[in-house]
């Protein structure tokens, strides 16, 4: 039987490539967004159904997943893709900002949990994949934002694993560092400021990044079969996949070093 994935944040990055590469397996692919404008190419896809759906909004979930279930009988996996960035040091963030970041990356995935639960509940299966990030699971200057939203869905997902266990809905989570995507382009980052040490840490830490991203170009394909693996054959326990070299890498070298020498690396690539 066809089985059927919904993707949240699916205009564009790796949202996008994974509806893609889902429709190209034979999957049906729900994808959402906040504007159907956005959809593109995804609309050309007879597999591809596209609805409009905003994260940090209770009523827009709601009304989008009537339009979905009239529409589709079952969802197998959902996959919560939907995030920002916001690079900012905390004596220059802005509350409208550190609100957005909030409301999409942790409270967005909270509620799309929350309004098809009872849908997987009702159904006697489920997976939920929730898109984290490395920075869920350790932290790098300028990350304040980031990273604790990151940080607050992997313990978000594994407790509601714990809640979910016995109705034999699964929860899992996917880590991996800075993909080939426009993501790093779109990143909000705090204005420049006339503390010399802030403009230089800011302009080396957006460099870094930049770079990794740009290098990781193997990244993106190795995500969406990740991705693709794990709806295919999802795990019945709570798990934690990481993806990547980079994001592998640091995870090792957290687990090892331990919290003191870690830091030492880390203050070493990105204050000297």
């Amino acid at each position: 039987m066809k089985k059927t994935v919904l993707i949240t944040g699916a205009a564009s990055g790796i949202g996008k490539q994974t509806a893609l590469f889902f429709a190209e397996k034979g999957w049906t692919v729900i994808a959402t967004m906040l504007s159907l404008a956005e959809a593109e190419e995804l609309l050309n896809d007879p597999t591809i159904f596209c609805y409009e759906l905003d994260v940090t909004s209770t009523e827009s979930i709601a009304l989008a997943q009537q339009k979905i279930l009239k529409d589709h009988k079952k969802i197998d996996v959902i996959i919560n893709n939907a995030g920002v960035g916001y690079r900012s040091f905390v004596e220059l963030s802005e509350d409208q900002k550190i609100d957005d970041i909030v409301n999409i990356n942790w409270l967005g995935v909270v509620k799309v949990c929350r309004a098809f639960i009872p849908v997987f509940r009702a159904q006697k299966s489920g997976l939920f994949i929730n898109i984290t990030s490395i920075a869920g699971l350790v932290n790098l200057p300028l990350g304040s934002f980031y990273h604790s939203t990151k940080q607050a869905v992997e313990s978000f997902s594994e407790c509601m694993a714990y809640e979910l266990y016995d109705l034999n809905i699964k929860v899992c989570t996917i880590q991996f560092g800075n993909a080939p995507t426009a993501f790093q382009k779109n990143v909000t980052k705090c204005p420049s400021t006339t503390v010399v040490s802030y403009n230089a840490l800011l302009k080396k830490v957006s460099d870094l990044l930049h770079r990794k991203a740009s290098k990781n170009t193997n990244l993106t394909p190795l995500i969406t079969q990740k991705l693709y693996e794990i709806a295919e054959h999802p795990n019945q326990k709570f798990r934690r996949y990481t993806i990547g070299f980079d994001a592998n890498l640091i995870r090792l070298l957290r687990r090892v070093l331990g919290y003191r020498l870690f830091n030492v690396v880390i203050r070493r690539f990105t204050l000297k």
